[in-house]
């Protein structure tokens, strides 16, 4: 791996920093079923976590086999809306990884503005990133495009180079990479570490562990 002075760590929010995949896996099963389309819950971790809302709909739209209305989600936005108001809690060992790092931090995820603002809120983590939160509202296209993270990091005014992005998912991976960042892939969650290894990436397991990781990806001060 090579190792550029990190400068920026973006942060995805799902899965990395609130626990709340295996919250959404549940609702997106049931919501599957109702749609008349069922997946499995395996089915739904392998093809939906970390994705963008056009690669799932087209997925759902494949198996059902017709199209949806353009906003068909928001008629089960309410579901995932209780359920993290029930359930979501941040994820084991992040916020003792927040509170060491050094480095600028920001979160960049596939969800809305509204959306991300509020699991930070329920897992009381807000205040660590205050306004530095990415959507891919804000660009053409989200994860596993390069966009999102690029445009987080032009806005924070830092190269790619040095910036490294923690993942939880496939799609978030592959991002990462194809935006010229080191990626952190996460898998004490739902996604298996043979999914996220691969090229410029380090796979970890225990979000304590990221502070120590963090500094081994830098060179040695001089």
């Amino acid at each position: 791996m090579v190792r550029e002075p990190v400068e920026l760590v973006i942060f995805d929010c799902d899965g990395v920093l609130v626990d709340s995949e295996r919250i959404c896996v549940k609702v997106d099963a049931v919501i599957m079923a109702d749609l008349g389309c069922a997946f499995t819950e395996a089915e739904i971790i392998e093809r939906f976590v970390g994705s963008s809302t056009e690669v799932y709909t087209a997925a759902v739209e494949e198996r059902l086999g017709r199209r949806l209305e353009k906003d068909w989600q928001q008629r089960y936005e309410h579901l995932y809306q209780a359920a993290f108001e029930a359930e979501l809690t941040a994820v084991d060992g992040i916020v003792e990884a927040l509170r060491r790092l050094t480095h600028a931090t920001c979160v960049a995820s596939n969800g809305d503005h509204a959306g991300i603002r509020r699991s930070l809120e329920l897992a009381d983590l807000a205040g660590h990133f205050e306004e530095r939160l990415f959507s891919a509202a804000d660009v053409t296209r989200g994860k596993p495009a390069p966009d999102l993270f690029l445009h987080a990091a032009h806005t924070m005014g830092v190269d790619p180079r040095h910036c490294v992005v923690v993942e939880d998912s496939a799609y978030g991976v592959q991002a990462a990479r194809a935006a010229g960042m080191r990626a952190f892939g996460y898998c004490g969650g739902l996604t298996p570490a043979s999914r996220l290894e691969g090229p410029t990436t380090v796979v970890f397991d225990d979000m304590r562990e990221l502070p120590q990781l963090l500094a081994a990806a830098s060179p040695p001060s001089p």
